[in-house]
């Protein structure tokens, strides 16, 4: 397992966890770009969005709906904020295991951060 996400996933490299079940893991971005920067991902391996095919469609949905309740936890739901997910190389993707950006707490401008 070389995958850094799958190793956070699997409570093998420490994070500060915010959420997690059985389908999705969330913890907080350890060079954050926002006062609020959780990173979200499934804990199924997916390289990107590309990879994504039938049923699984479900769990992106399901991955927007924790996104939205850590908003509310973390206090930026009403002022605002982004989800965001880079896929591939040029698209700004880093790690290549599918997650998904939660930002808030300041104004964000048009680039990610």
């Amino acid at each position: 397992m070389s995958c850094i996400f799958c190793q956070i996933g699997a409570g093998t490299i420490p994070s500060k966890v915010l959420f997690k079940d059985d389908k999705v893991i969330a913890f907080r971005d350890i060079n954050p770009q926002a006062p609020v920067h959780i990173v979200i991902i499934p804990r199924k391996h997916f390289t990107n969005l590309n990879d994504i095919k039938g049923d699984d469609f479900g769990l992106i949905a399901y991955i927007i709906s924790i996104a939205t309740e850590l908003a509310r936890s973390e206090g930026i739901a009403e002022s605002g904020y982004r989800i965001a997910v880079n896929s591939g190389k040029e698209g700004g993707q880093v790690v290549g295991h599918l997650h998904f950006h939660l930002l808030g707490g300041r104004q964000l401008t048009g680039e990610l951060g």
